[in-house]
């Protein structure tokens, strides 16, 4: 029988190897020519993989999260007819499989340790409803009402003193629920199975940059306090008029001032080649932006951010997102960036320590806008207490780049934009 062997394919430029995200036949499957055989990630974007013949699936190199080589066999099909597959067959294609794949970069999930044992402490002294002791092996007589009511209040019901016939009824549980009122008895929840979660797809490559991110780069932080009062009025002016055009949001005003002040630190927006011991800094400005999605962290990039006014960024941030959110963000708007922005918006906290997108040198995090009484100027020379808006501004450097009194002149120049946003919308 006619077997065809085939290999992963080149996925794209520079790419030598793909991981394995999903399978979606298994051996002994008829497939048809283009029918979609298996997910395969690689730079965070997800590729689809179809069938070049028809035919019977022999055997598939590998589980999901398992490193292939670009050239290496993906899987083999047999496509004379449609048998079943023999033992003898599927033995010979794993070992081919196993031979393909001896330097293939595997991830191993460590089986969960069994829990030690716990020894049983000794009954506490009698009293009218106190608990019973927690070695109890007996089965515990209730009616089905009482034991859903237990589960309701995470009540174990080998703790219930029962009733001189052994069945534990609602007022039994209504004493142990008293007797026990006052000792912090109430569960904060309930448990859980333990999982054992193979960390594949996207979610490695996160933690394989950030691992790298956190190895190599000396991170430094800096915080400042903005007084975005103004700007969130402007904003509110901006889109009271904006007719058609997006909503816009504080991310594209931030990015504006981000872009006006970045040609004063070229240092800022740059890539460092730590190998090579080069830094390259950069014209454009390719803004990352990191966006929260239900597979975890993408960074799409905002090509030429420096080129766009205040509704283009915001047309742009809103496509990148959905298109990130999607899994439709392409490989291209997946790379290339030179700084990154990331946000948690109204969970951004006081203050954050952002991790640098290597090999990228700085990363900027806008927090939380909060309201504050301040003392402001009363127009006379003197002062009154009024409130305002307040944003902290987070930038984390590579210090082996950037110095911090760079870091911190950068965010001071941001600063004195967004506290007058007139500047803004001015060349």
């Amino acid at each position: 029988m006619a077997k065809f062997t085939f290999n992963m394919p080149d996925v794209g430029e520079g790419v030598a190897e793909a991981e394995v995200v999903e399978w979606h036949i298994k051996v002994g499957d008829r497939v048809e020519e283009d029918q979609h055989l298996v997910d395969v990630m690689t730079d965070k974007a997800t590729i689809d993989i179809e069938s070049p013949v028809s035919g019977t699936v022999v055997a598939v190199a590998g589980e999901v999260g398992d490193v292939i080589a670009i050239g290496a066999m993906l899987l083999v099909i047999e496509t004379d007819g449609e048998a079943e597959v023999s033992a003898e067959q599927a033995e010979a294609a794993a070992e081919q499989i196993e031979d393909e794949m001896s330097d293939a970069d595997e991830a191993d999930v460590a089986p969960a340790p069994a829990p030690e044992p716990v020894a049983a402490s000794a009954p506490a002294e009698p009293a009218p409803v106190a608990p019973a002791p927690a070695a109890a092996a007996h089965k515990v007589l209730a009616s089905p009402a009482v034991r859903q009511r237990a589960r309701d209040l995470g009540v174990d019901l080998t703790q219930v003193k029962a009733a001189e016939d052994g069945r534990v009824r609602h007022g039994d549980l209504d004493a142990f629920l008293a007797y026990n009122a006052g000792s912090g008895f109430a569960p904060a929840g309930k448990a859980r199975a333990d999982e054992a979660i193979k960390v594949i797809g996207l979610r490695k490559r996160i933690a394989q940059n950030m691992a790298a991110a956190k190895r190599h780069i000396p991170h430094f932080t800096y915080v400042e306090e903005c007084d975005v009062t103004d700007l969130e009025e402007l904003r509110a002016q901006l889109n009271a008029a904006r007719g058609d055009r997006p909503k816009l949001t504080m991310l594209p005003m931030l990015i504006t001032a981000i872009c006006k002040v970045v040609p004063a630190f070229p240092m800022i927006n740059a890539r460092y080649d730590d190998e090579a011991g080069v830094v390259t800094r950069f014209g454009s400005v390719h803004l990352g932006m990191a966006a929260q999605t239900d597979s975890g962290l993408m960074v799409p990039v905002i090509r030429d951010a420096q080129a766009r006014n205040l509704w283009q960024l915001a047309r742009e941030i809103g496509r990148l997102a959905e298109a990130a959110r999607t899994g439709k963000a392409t490989s291209d708007e997946l790379s290339g960036s030179t700084l990154t922005i990331t946000s948690l918006g109204p969970l951004g906290g006081v203050a954050t320590t952002p991790v640098i997108n290597r090999p990228e040198v700085a990363i900027i995090g806008p927090n939380r806008i909060v309201e504050r009484p301040m003392f402001v100027s009363d127009g006379m020379g003197g002062e009154r207490i009024a409130k305002r808006k307040l944003m902290n501004i987070s930038i984390s450097c590579d210090h082996r780049v950037v110095d911090g009194h760079d870091a911190a002149s950068f965010v001071q120049g941001v600063k004195r934009l967004i506290e007058t946003p007139a500047l803004l919308l001015v060349d």
